[in-house]
């Protein structure tokens, strides 16, 4: 049986006395979790035990006896410490005495029943009691590679072995605030015994966070009401909310608020990150908005921008008008329906003159529009490129409208061409049962239907062509408005406090642990030093990515391809369970 000792590191220049820790059975392992110094009184060591029992929710108990080299020099107390294993029954009785010439070597005996074991089954694990308390192991399964210039480094990790150690460590948080200068019957030495690490400026924040929440969540469920209520929810507003995309990211930024000022403690270590996760993206996000505001509003950018932007349109209008010329003469040495082809070039060019005398009429009001607009940014990047996203929406309507009066006439020709099809072959579509049933027709049904059938199919090129062209142009706008989302989306799921932790504190999110020969000595026990693998960049997001209110395509390419073949309306970011109208 090979035994594993814990021991902090923090405790090898320890006086001499008790060894304080948790025995785990299932791993054959004793976890050290400070040392009670000489002088004491028995009674006494068994009240401070139940009372960190009653504290911290761990079953520690006296698992032996330490003797430091620095005592001894004092006095001999190795006798002393041995007979206190009739005090302290346990069923191992562990004797650590500290080396001579080497203080981090130590010599050990393990008594049982009267019985020294043989040294070679004892481990001996340095440990890092504070980084060990702070971190926090995730449930991973990871290689590490082999280290060539480090051959005492042993590369398998093990995570779940590993967890008791981690979870018994973290849950003496409360017993190791207390330090040497507390009023306490028995010294003790751990991490932190020899004062609180504690920052002034922290615990300010901490005392003024309680109520500053408590105000922000009033008015946060204020704000929420009055957004949830029936007159903001009639028909043409909530039909209009759901459609601007500025609306939508600054619901969910509102979700984002209540659930970091929240007065309830978090649960779990993944309830904290998560709010820890928004309040620094929102936080950098406000600063990147605020940084876009200063740069907008310095040499009068906002009037540039405004300037640019009737040019923009009337340019994009005018290419959108050769093009129209150019599909009403014969593209591509095609040969249109001149009919069709005139009355579909015409009305379409109605549209743009339309469009363009909208731009020119809102044209004195654009720069004021636009500085108004451009102080949406301090509510956070995400909400300021949002704003853009609807912008273009707005300028780019024409074109949708175009978009969509084509897909519809092409829709109504193919689906007309496919029923024809079937009133060929004596069929027909049973809508009550939606399948495909027989049917009889006379001749007077058959002569029309190929008549028709005629109409439309040789109709069906002009429309073809009309419909390609305005599908690009439309597919052009989605694919700047779908990069413009996946910019926000990036933005807000980013969990940049987990982030921060890997660089500056990497201990904190452990994927697992390592060892290293510490101390190899003859006659002496395997001295390991037990070190933390974080986390990689790549686990991190994939562990501690926030939600986003974006909906991503369910369709596959290949529906995808088939609905733009027959002419369906598609919206990439829309569910397909969704009424697509």
């Amino acid at each position: 049986m090979v035994i594993k000792i814990f021991f902090p590191s923090c405790c090898s220049e320890a006086e001499s006395g008790l060894l304080i820790g948790r025995w785990i059975p299932e791993q054959n392992a004793a976890v050290i979790l400070a040392i009670f110094h000489y002088p004491f009184i028995p009674g006494q060591v068994k009240q401070c035990l139940e009372q960190i029992r009653a504290l911290t929710n761990v079953e520690v108990s006296v698992l032996g006896s330490w003797n430091g080299y620095d005592s001894r020099a004092k006095e001999d107390l190795s006798q002393f410490l041995e007979d206190l294993s009739s005090i302290f029954p346990h069923d191992l009785w562990f004797q650590l005495t500290q080396g001579k010439e080497r203080k981090s070597v130590f010599d050990y005996h393990v008594v049982q029943k009267g019985n020294k074991n043989n040294k070679k089954n004892v481990i001996l694990i340095y440990y890092d009691q504070r980084k060990v308390m702070l971190s926090k192991l995730h449930p991973l399964d990871i290689t590490i590679p082999e280290d060539d210039d480090h051959a005492g480094v042993m590369s398998e990790v093990f995570a779940s072995d590993f967890a008791t150690v981690f979870d018994t460590v973290a849950k003496c948080e409360s017993f190791f605030v207390i330090d040497k200068y507390d009023e306490t019957v028995i010294k003790f030495t751990h991490w932190q015994s020899e004062g609180r690490e504690a920052s002034v400026v922290v615990e300010l924040v901490k005392q003024a966070s309680v109520p500053v929440c408590v105000i922000f969540s009033f008015l946060l469920s204020f704000i929420s009401s009055v957004c949830k209520s029936r007159v903001l929810n009639m028909w043409p507003l909530c039909f209009l909310w759901s459609k601007l995309s500025t609306c939508v990211q600054l619901a969910h930024r509102l979700d984002h608020l209540q659930t970091i000022t929240t007065t309830t403690k978090a649960q779990n270590h993944m309830e904290f990150m998560r709010k820890a996760n928004l309040f620094v993206s929102f936080l950098i996000d406000v600063a990147l908005g605020l940084l876009l505001i200063s740069w907008l509003y310095q040499k009068n950018r906002i009037g540039q921008l405004a300037d640019a932007l009737v040019p923009v349109a009337d340019h994009v209008a005018k290419e959108l008008q050769e093009l129209l010329e150019w599909l009403m003469g014969a593209p591509a040495g095609l040969k249109m329906n001149k009919a069709l082809d005139e009355v579909l070039g015409r009305f379409f060019l109605y549209h743009i003159h339309l469009w363009i005398s909208y731009i020119h009429l809102t044209s004195p009001f654009i720069e004021m529009i636009l500085w108004y607009v451009g102080l949406a940014a301090c509510l956070g990047l995400t909400v300021a490129l949002s704003v853009v996203s609807d912008i273009i929406a707005l300028l780019t309507f024409h074109i949708y409208c175009f978009y969509v009066y084509g897909a519809r006439l092409y829709c109504l020709k193919i689906y007309g061409l496919s029923s024809l099809w079937r009133l060929f072959r004596g069929k027909k579509w049973n809508v009550l049962r939606q399948r495909v049933d027989s049917c009889s027709y006379d001749l007077d049904q058959l002569f029309i239907g190929t008549l028709l059938f005629t109409i439309l199919l040789f109709l069906l090129p002009t429309t073809a062509l009309y419909y390609l062209v305005f599908t690009l142009l439309r597919l052009v706008v989605v694919v700047v408005q779908g990069l413009i989302h996946l910019l926000v989306d990036f933005i807000s799921s980013l969990p940049l406090y987990a982030l921060g932790l890997r660089l500056c504190r990497p201990y904190r999110l452990a994927a697992g642990v390592k060892f290293k020969v510490f101390q190899t000595v003859a006659d002496k026990p395997l001295h390991l030093l037990m070190q933390i693998n974080p986390l990689t960049y790549g686990m991190i997001i994939r562990y501690y990515r926030l939600p986003t209110y974006s909906c991503y395509p369910k369709d596959s390419w290949t529906t995808l391809c088939q609905k733009l073949f027959l002419g369906e309306l598609v919206y990439p970011w829309k569910h397909k369970t969704e009424k697509q109208d």
